[in-house]
């Protein structure tokens, strides 16, 4: 796309108003137009995500609208039309400015729809799709990303975020349409009052918290911690800040301390410099209260509530960050536990995990007669497992489903990560493990001993700017072509290819079919049976790498992490 011409003619269109005339004439960066106006923003699995700004290649009324008649024809093809769509939203910038427009795109086509009264958790979104029968659902967030940034992402009448082959189709139809169109006359208000889009206020919220109220394993331990667990809250600004709190009351704790700084919901996220509970950082002042108020952990819930994460006292007196596939190995183990005691661990029991996701889930599952299912990143791919299994009639026998980006999944009403009800679950199990004066630290070293040493890291290389992408395709064709044939001192001796579908052994040359459908993701199995996996992000311009080591000790298994760190710092200069 020729970016000038591109630019000029958004200038020049009837379409914007002055107030976006005059926005386009004060960027003066030659590299921003060419990034805003050189590119159409494409919709894939993950829906668009992006900066805020003018242009086909940004987030804007205009891409939020042209995405939507997309979803418009998706759902007409399917014949949805009266079954309608749900639209929610986050806390960002302009986030309910755009459902608002994604509401009139679809009210004025014809399309019912339900759109949330204010903001709410992503998860929220993917259970009202279900529970009200709708053909799609449309939740405008970006999740965990940097202030500037806005998203949208898409759902099927399942719950789940599309499929690869249903966002193409989406996609398909966006390429026939121009983006630069008017928005519909027709206002929200008026949508509301003809009856074409219906709002969902607290009375629906009662609906999502009884499917997460229901979750709950043992009601008798959350009745004795009562008085006795403390818990301290932040939603970081965003649609957790009601929800998360209510919940953690309605099961009896009457000791939950929200951080007074972030439940205001704002989408500078002032407090932090990326909103997302995987950094440290994000828990200053939640630390600083729990030192207050005696409380041994701090949960955190992003912007759009589906990712969760959590810091807990160590031994030492302090505070340590619990990762994502601590979290995932913790709760697992919990819930297998916990249902056993109870005598509710169904026979035929299973979980689900990313493919990058932690070893130790594995070994759990093993040790416990747990059928695990290995999938690709991506949530939606944990949903199709559970579908599957509600074609057989034992979805209910989900444990938990989980990523080590910090989503969980330990029920079936919603079809994405839903901090809200992880939040209930990692309360109970602290409340758990205080009653065997233990805090979750304590419990991570018990794993440990009763389980092995497994541990991961990731890291990543990002790649900004015009050649983003094409840097990111360098490096994994580059290591398509010529394989790495050592990692952390140690021989690799399969390498499998997600794009061709098959792992190699490296001796012999022998072929094994990959399970999973095609993905651009390499996976590389040491001599140790230690792990590399590499893919480029699907919601931000980075390659990750994720490692997966095991040892007989700590020291040991850390010295294989920095080994692979080291052997892996040159493939961002490929």
């Amino acid at each position: 796309m020729d970016y000038v011409r591109e630019y000029e003619r958004w200038l020049a269109s009837p379409v914007l108003s002055e107030e976006e005339r005059a926005a386009l004439r004060a960027t003066t960066s030659e590299e921003e137009k060419e990034l805003a106006f050189g590119r159409t923003l494409e919709f894939g699995t993950a829906g668009l995500r992006s900066s805020m700004a003018l242009g086909p290649g940004r987030m804007n009324v205009y891409t939020v609208a042209h995405a939507t008649r997309g979803i418009a024809g998706m759902i007409r093809r399917e014949g949805g039309a009266t079954r309608g769509c749900a639209i929610g939203y986050d806390s960002r910038h302009n986030s309910a400015l755009f459902a608002h427009v994604a509401a009139r795109v679809l009210a004025e086509d014809g399309i019912r729809v339900y759109l949330f009264d204010g903001l709410r958790p992503t998860p929220e979104l993917s259970f009202a799709v279900r529970r009200l029968g709708c053909a799609a659902g449309i939740n405008v967030t970006a999740s965990h990303n940097p202030r500037e940034y806005n998203g949208y992402k898409a759902y099927a009448e399942d719950g789940c975020q599309l499929s690869p082959e249903a966002a193409a189709a989406v996609a398909a139809t966006m390429a026939e349409l121009d983006v630069l169109v008017p928005l519909p006359r027709l206002s929200l208000e008026e949508a509301v009052a003809e009856g074409l889009v219906t709002l969902l206020g607290e009375d629906f919220d009662e609906e999502y918290l009884a499917a997460v109220e229901a979750t709950v394993i043992d009601r008798a331990l959350l009745r004795r911690a009562g008085e006795t667990l403390s818990v301290v809250y932040t939603p970081l600004h965003g649609a957790g800040r009601r929800l998360v709190p209510e919940i953690l009351s309605r099961v009896g704790l009457r000791h939950v301390y929200p951080v007074p700084e972030q439940m205001i919901p704002d989408g500078d996220f002032p407090t932090v410099v990326k909103p997302n509970p995987e950094y440290a950082e994000v828990f200053t002042l939640g630390i600083a209260l729990a030192e207050r108020v005696g409380s041994d952990i701090v949960i955190a819930t992003d912007p759009d509530s589906d990712r969760v994460g959590v810091v807990a006292r160590t031994a030492a007196g302090g505070f340590a960050t619990i990762s994502g596939n601590q979290m995932g190995a913790l709760l697992l183990d919990y819930i297998i536990g916990a249902r056993r005691r109870l005598g509710t661990l169904p026979t035929d029991a299973y979980a689900i995990k990313s493919i990058v996701s932690t070893d130790l889930v594995s070994r759990i599952c093993e040790k416990n007669g747990v059928r695990l299912y290995d999938v690709l990143t991506g949530f939606k791919y944990i949903g199709e497992v559970i579908k599957d299994h509600e074609a057989t009639g034992n979805e209910q026998s989900l444990l938990l489903g989980f990523e080590e980006s910090y989503g969980y999944l330990p029920y079936t009403a919603a079809r994405d990560k839903d901090a809200v009800a992880a939040s209930l679950l990692i309360a109970e199990m602290t409340a758990y493990y205080e009653e065997r004066g233990m805090t979750l630290c304590d419990a991570l070293s018990e794993l440990d001993e009763r389980y092995g040493i497994f541990r991961e890291k990731t890291t990543e290389i990002y790649m900004e700017g015009l050649d983003g992408l094409l840097r990111q395709r360098r490096v994994m064709e580059t290591l398509r072509k010529t394989p790495p044939t050592v990692l952390g001192g140690r021989r690799v001796v399969s390498i499998g290819d997600y794009r061709k579908g098959y792992f190699t052994n490296v001796d012999t040359g022998e072929r094994t079919a990959i399970p999973q459908p095609e993905s651009n993701v390499l996976y590389f199995i040491t001599e140790d049976d230690d792990k590399v996996v590499i893919r480029p992000s699907g919601t931000e311009p980075k390659i990750k790498l994720y490692f997966l080591v095991h040892a007989p000790t700590e020291a040991e298994a850390e010295e294989k992490l920095a080994a692979l760190t080291r052997d892996t710092a040159a493939f961002s200069r490929v």
